[in-house]
């Protein structure tokens, strides 16, 4: 029960963040420029830190379309499947009582 609502809690956040990225910042905002208004040399260790453990592959393969993508979109991807997490499990189960008969 607690899992499901930690679960929901993080979509929100997520959610939440979205939209304020999508809103508040600037216009069509990819996610690598976003990740470069942060910190100028976030891109070139992130290169050198999926390089190191996946391989050159990843980062043309993987990486790299994510980075053109727009920054509002990761978050409201993860969101999207925490909540389809914090759904999949389920409450307790309904107890079925007997229909009254008057």
């Amino acid at each position: 029960m607690i899992t499901k609502r930690v679960l929901a809690i993080i979509a929100s956040i997520l959610f939440v963040l979205a939209v304020a990225l999508a809103t508040l910042g600037p216009r069509t905002v990819s996610l690598g420029r976003a990740l470069n208004m942060l910190d100028r040399d976030a891109v070139t260790r992130l290169q050198g830190g999926v390089e190191s453990v996946f391989g050159p592959w990843a980062w043309a393969e993987l990486a790299m379309p994510l980075l053109v993508r727009p920054a509002w979109l990761g978050p409201a991807a993860l969101g999207v499947i925490f909540i389809g997490f914090s759904l999949s499990f389920g409450g307790p189960k309904p107890t079925r009582r007997p229909h009254r008969q008057s």
